[in-house]
């Protein structure tokens, strides 16, 4: 299993996610942290914090449209994994989500920013975890 090296599309990845961290936290002074948005979503409430929560989660789930608009070709989707594997990984991270306070871009790009130790820590972990999970995953352990 290989990976494409995409430098600078990962570049331009995280400017992209820490702009919108900055603008989030300078205009609404909320935190970019991705689940605690998508979850509030589910508690009815304030219909203007709902709207801003709808209107951040629709701006993550239109990069392939930009991309398409950028570029005039679909972005390609390179799954080396089942589906099932997918799924099943994404209920982990969710799991950890719950247990750990945050996601990685509440604690990795908002927390570390914001020089938290609670954040070091939590980031260090999933990390620590991800290496751990792809040095399986390819090794065939």
């Amino acid at each position: 299993m290989e990976t494409e090296f995409t430098p600078w599309a990962a570049l331009a990845g995280g400017a992209l996610i820490g702009a919108a961290a900055v603008l989030l936290l300078a205009v609404h002074g909320r935190i970019l942290g991705a689940t605690g948005i998508l979850g509030g979503l589910f508690r009815l409430g304030d219909a203007a914090d709902w709207t801003l929560r709808a209107a951040v989660i629709a701006g993550m789930m239109t990069g392939p449209l930009v991309h398409l608009l950028a570029t005039g070709e679909r972005p390609v989707l390179d799954q080396p994994v089942p589906g099932w594997a997918v799924a099943l990984g994404g209920l982990i991270v969710g799991v950890g989500v719950s247990h750990g306070g945050g996601c990685t871009s509440g604690h990795g790009v908002c927390g570390l920013a914001r020089l938290s130790r609670r954040s070091m820590v939590a980031t260090a972990s999933f990390m620590a975890s991800a290496v751990l999970t792809v040095f399986l995953i390819r090794h065939g352990v």
